[in-house]
């Protein structure tokens, strides 16, 4: 996407990782942020930023999930059908839900739904429950979603 495109998005940090590693002097730090960033309208982003200091990893982050900025099919609040994404050892399954139900997830996969403007879906986990893989795991599952019309139009038939 443009930068016009990624101007309005509103970011938001998943986790932050301490990474330490030994060296002659002593412990060296680094730090790790994912940030997500959405305009709660159907686009969504997912970074991985690392740095010396929190601050720089965050940035580092936010840039880079806004280049990875994708559009999302919905149908209305919720998604137009279920699927189950993996990355890594992580699994998710996304179920479209009704008016009213909210977003039922944990929070690493709450926060990548609620960037992309999701407010009604059933989520549920399998594997690991590290919080970069179920990320990652749910923004391959939304990129990988399609509308009834892209569907149409792929297949060159009408659907009900």
């Amino acid at each position: 996407m443009s930068e016009k495109e990624t101007a309005g998005l509103e970011e938001e940090v998943i986790k932050i990782y301490r990474v330490g590693h030994m060296e002659k002097g002593g412990r060296r730090l680094r730090y790790t942020a994912m940030v997500v960033v959405g305009d709660k309208n159907g686009t969504v982003g997912l970074g991985y930023g690392k740095a010396n200091q929190v601050p720089a990893a965050v940035e580092k982050a936010v840039k880079i999930a806004r280049k990875s900025a994708v559009k999302v099919a919905r149908h209305g609040n919720t998604i137009p059908h279920q699927i189950m994404a993996r990355y890594e050892a992580s699994k998710v399954l996304l179920k479209p839900a009704s008016s009213g139900t909210g977003v039922i997830a944990g929070p690493a996969v709450r926060a990548v739904l609620e960037a992309a403007g999701i407010k009604d879906i059933l989520s549920k986990s399998f594997g690991t429950n590290n919080a970069k893989n179920l990320a990652k795991a749910t923004w391959e599952g939304l990129k990988s979603l399609r509308s009834k019309e892209e569907v149409e139009g792929l297949r060159g038939v009408k659907l009900q």
